[in-house]
């Protein structure tokens, strides 16, 4: 059997493949960039229309109230609990992964006053330590931002630790850690846990509450495909939520903002996380990508991106072009998602896109490739590493234009 035939078969058993009629996919586009921006599923054109035309459009200010656009926070927050283990209650729709980070990370420092260490890995996406180190500064240098290896994580957690900062999912290499190991090590040690779930929300199982997890944050614009820009989750455990104080303590996160009373009082709950006016439009976006979400397995997405990516570092080694994986070979040990490693990656990502298969570029050298089961197929894949093969052979990358960086790689 042919690797063609292979995807073929493999695609005629999928049980998700029905999914992929629910996303505006562009023709002769193959998308392996999900785990970046995801898809525009095809519910929500018609759902912004309708939140621009009629609730604004008619029925103006007064859709605070009859369309229940003040409960939307919250509402999809519920919403992304059931996909990240998380129980209502506990996960609040909200600004941006990095506001929320900020926010939890000054909230759980208060809450470990004696202790001034924030330990994350070396290799963490760079907003989660350029916060962590804003803050550090913002309180007078008196914490630390302790990194280390993956490998050293568990050594390094001690007395000193106030707050383990990771990321389930590493951007790059796509690595995923052991979260419920992890977070025990922590909680062994006295320090608490926040996990961002940028790269693991929507891709695969999060168990928030089995793991005993404290706080969370997440975005939702890529594999919750909510568009460009969509606005952010944060995830308090209820067992905090009465002792958690937010730094940014905005009117709706009030009791009663509509008393608009000159003190501020915080409301119950993950409602005082919320600072300003929640963003409709971009809402409602989110909340068409979250339904189609949970209207799918979360386990069998899992198999499928397991399988995919399995798939796709057979067929690229196969073909011995000097791709170096930077990915954990074993599917388990990864997310959504493959890197290789070489030199010139940047003008080969480039050369793949104008040939229509578009993933993305990391410096210094990192080729990285979402699969989003819901819309990738196995003959994506395959045709994926075909123009691949076809771009290395014919040294198609190498020109000065492709050699020329955007501004968004």
């Amino acid at each position: 059997m042919t690797p063609r035939e292979h995807a073929l078969r493999l695609d005629a058993q999928d049980p998700l493949a029905g999914f992929r009629e629910h996303f505006l996919l562009p023709e002769g586009v193959i998308y392996l960039d999900g785990n970046s921006l995801g898809a525009l599923p095809r519910a929500t054109p018609q759902r912004l229309r309708q939140v621009i035309a009629q609730e604004w459009g008619q029925d103006l200010i007064r859709s605070w109230n009859t369309h229940h656009w003040i409960d939307l926070s919250t509402r999809v927050g519920d919403k992304i609990a059931q996909l990240i283990g998380a129980q209502a209650g506990e996960v609040l729709v909200a600004d941006s992964t990095s506001v929320n980070l900020f926010k939890l990370l000054a909230g759980a420092l208060t809450l470990r006053p004696e202790r001034r260490v924030i330990l994350s890995e070396a290799g963490n996406f760079p907003t989660d330590l350029y916060i962590a180190q804003g803050l550090i500064e913002l309180l007078g240098g008196r914490h630390e931002l302790r990194t280390v290896t993956p490998e050293d994580l568990p050594t390094a957690l001690n007395e000193d630790t106030a707050v383990l900062l990771l990321t389930q999912v590493n951007y790059k290499t796509g690595y995923l850690h052991d979260m419920a190991a992890l977070t025990a090590q922590a909680h062994a040690q006295g320090a608490l846990v926040l996990w961002d779930l940028a790269h693991s929300a929507g891709a695969l199982p999060v168990d928030l509450g089995g793991c005993q997890v404290d706080l969370a944050v997440g975005c939702g614009y890529k594999y919750l495909n909510g568009g460009p820009g969509a606005p952010a989750f944060l995830f308090v455990a209820k067992e905090l939520q009465e002792a958690f104080q937010s730094p940014l303590s905005g009117w709706l996160g009030h009791a009663q903002p509509f008393a608009f009373d000159p003190d501020y009082r915080p409301a119950p709950g993950m409602v005082r996380h919320q600072c300003g006016t929640p963003p409709v439009l971009s809402l409602a976006a989110l909340e068409c990508g979250v339904d189609l979400m949970l209207a799918a397995d979360l386990k069998a997405i899992r198999q499928k991106s397991m399988a995919l990516g399995d798939f796709f570092i057979a067929l690229i080694e196969d073909l011995g072009l000097g791709f170096a994986l930077a990915s954990p070979r074993a599917a388990t040990q990864r997310g959504s998602q493959v890197s290789f490693r070489h030199a010139q990656g940047y003008p080969i990502t480039q050369a793949l896109i104008q040939r229509g298969v578009i993933g993305d570029f990391r410096a210094p050298d990192i080729l990285r490739f979402g699969f989003c089961p819901l819309y990738v197929s196995f003959r994506d894949v395959w045709e994926a590493v075909a123009v691949l093969h076809a771009v290395m052979k014919t040294t198609a990358w190498d020109r000065p234009e492709l050699k020329l960086r955007g501004t968004v790689t």
